[in-house]
């Protein structure tokens, strides 16, 4: 990762602001990150005379700017044990594919060279070659562990598969939150709207800003010691194949996946994600709020996948922006705003994006994590939605379309046939064309209920970015969440805001990306 280590390393060197100085000095101690970002799965104490500390890496798959990581490394610096991160990938998660599968493997396989010659670390990938093959597995690491360290996902399947593991493991489980700027935790309430949680960001957000994680933690680890796994157990559990983390199709294509939702050609691993993070801030940043809506510009970072499978993490983003603005916290402005732009005493483009990448980001990650149970039911969109969505839930549609003809792209809107192709091949829609798709499919559905099982499905299946917090949050969007009331009052939608193909094409330059994704040039108004 030499390039761009190299620039998240430099942009923190200024001071303690910028690297967790605070705790550098002291890795010793096992509470060397923040506290808010620390909790217990079980009630189990550590075993001190265990053969290695264990770092289950599960949503934060970087080794750069990784409290987990860090706190797992604190561990074994404690007790003088060699630590072992176990990245492991299943077979049967909720839409498993080739796709997302191969972006996953990937990072693995970027994992395991970085670092094959790190003195006192062991990596081990695992990934089951059929549905079940690895039960049984983390328990058995666990026994010969003096403490397991896993990571905080507030979406998915994963908070579920960290409380089914505590039960199983015969050791303290600590779960650590590295997803974004502000500690889950210290989120006071479910914010409604952006501009509620922006406030409560001016008004904490600089001392969360104090306590970065470090950003090269093996590199001040000091660790020391050989870790040799039991032949039995590689034998029962053998490690990822060379071929199957070196892009071989054919390894891949043996995996019990959906392999008819193949990989995108975009290559996944912290490398890919620091190095795009990087030449974004470098040579398109200040294009950002003039060419993120536009469909036949970049638009968009293009971080999101990087971010959604912890390849990327937003501290490292953070300071490639603070580098490239040369900000200090005294610019700040001297009370919250809740504004997008302004408070940070930072360029308008580098203020447009941070509100994106922190702002829109961690509220949907906030709510997951304050609403666990009913994050992506229909029944969490907020009150006035809700009336509004049922009071015209009746209401004649000129249109209705099965998800089999959505997901073919055969629908009579030639602008939403091309986005949902986009969505098909690069497993993205264009930022602005996105809110339009989900838009629409509110508005061909039989019932807001059903529009949402669409969009949920069709945007997890083949979205790189999909099944995160985020990607939930623009889900629910589309129905009112983060929203307001809009008048005037519609059909289908009610109050919910509305959007148009005709209008959209006459707001944004869209012949470019029509001509790329559906091969036509339909006579839309405003084109």
């Amino acid at each position: 990762m030499e390039f761009s280590l190299r620039l998240v390393l430099q942009s923190s060197s200024d001071g303690m602001f910028w690297h967790g100085a605070r705790r550098q000095a002291d890795m010793s101690t096992t509470h060397s990150i923040p506290s808010a970002r620390l909790s217990r799965a079980n009630d189990l104490p550590p075993n001190p005379g265990g053969a290695y500390v264990l770092y289950w890496m599960t949503s934060a798959r970087r080794l750069t700017d990784n409290f987990g990581l860090e706190h797992a490394i604190s561990w074994s610096r404690r007790l003088g044990r060699p630590l072992l991160i176990f990245e492991a990938l299943r077979s049967d998660y909720p839409w498993a594919s080739a796709r997302h599968h191969r972006f996953i493997l990937d990072g693995m396989a970027a994992n395991r060279r970085a670092l094959a010659a790190v003195s006192g670390v062991r990596h081990y990938a695992y990934v089951e070659p059929s549905r079940g093959h690895g039960a049984g597995l983390l328990a058995a690491l666990a026994a010969s562990a003096c403490v397991v360290v896993t990571d905080h996902f507030p979406c998915f399947f994963l908070p579920r598969m960290i409380a089914a593991a505590a039960q199983k493991v015969p050791v303290s489980l600590e779960v650590v939150d590295s997803n974004g700027i502000m500690p889950l935790s210290t989120a006071p309430k479910v914010f409604t709207t952006a501009f509620s949680f922006r406030r409560h960001l001016h008004k904490n957000v600089l001392e969360h800003l104090e306590d970065m994680p470090l950003p090269d933690p093996l590199g001040a680890a000091g660790l020391s010691g050989d870790l040799e796994l039991p032949s039995s157990l590689l034998e029962r559990w053998p490690e990822a194949s060379p071929e199957l983390l070196g892009s071989d199709p054919s390894a891949l294509a043996r995996l019990p996946i959906d392999h008819e939702v193949e990989p995108t050609g975009l290559e996944g691993g912290a490398q890919q994600g620091l190095e795009r993070a990087a030449k974004f801030v470098e040579a398109r940043l200040g294009a950002y709020p003039q060419e993120r809506n536009e469909p036949e510009s970049p638009g968009g970072s293009g971080l999101s996948p990087f971010l959604h499978f912890g390849h990327l993490s937003v501290h490292s983003v953070m300071r490639m922006l603070v580098e490239h603005e040369g900000w200090t916290p005294e610019r700040v402005a001297p009370k919250p705003t809740g504004s997008r732009g302004g408070w940070w005493g930072m360029s308008e483009a580098a203020e447009s994006f941070i509100d994106e990448l922190v702002t829109w980001r961690e509220v949907g990650y906030t709510f997951g994590h304050l609403r666990p149970h009913d994050y992506d039911a229909y029944e969490s969109l907020p009150s006035w939605a809700l009336e509004t969505l049922e009071e015209h839930a009746d209401d004649p549609r000129e249109h209705v379309y099965e998800r089999t003809a959505l997901e073919a792209a055969e629908t009579h809107d030639e602008l939403w046939n091309a986005a949902q192709r986009q969505l098909v091949a690069e497993g993205r829609i264009h930022g602005y064309l996105r809110m339009l798709w989900g838009k629409k499919i509110l508005e061909w559905s039989e019932h807001p209920r059903v529009a949402l099982a669409h969009l949920i499905e069709l945007n997890n299946k083949y979205a790189l970015d999909g099944r995160n917090p985020n990607s939930y949050s623009g889900i629910f969007w589309t129905l009112g969440r983060f929203d307001r009331a809009w008048g005037p009052e519609r059909p289908i939608f009610g109050k919910i805001r509305y959007m148009s193909s005709a209008n959209t094409a006459r707001k944004v330059r869209v012949r470019g990306y029509l001509a790329r994704w559906s091969g036509a040039q339909p006579e839309l108004p405003g084109l």
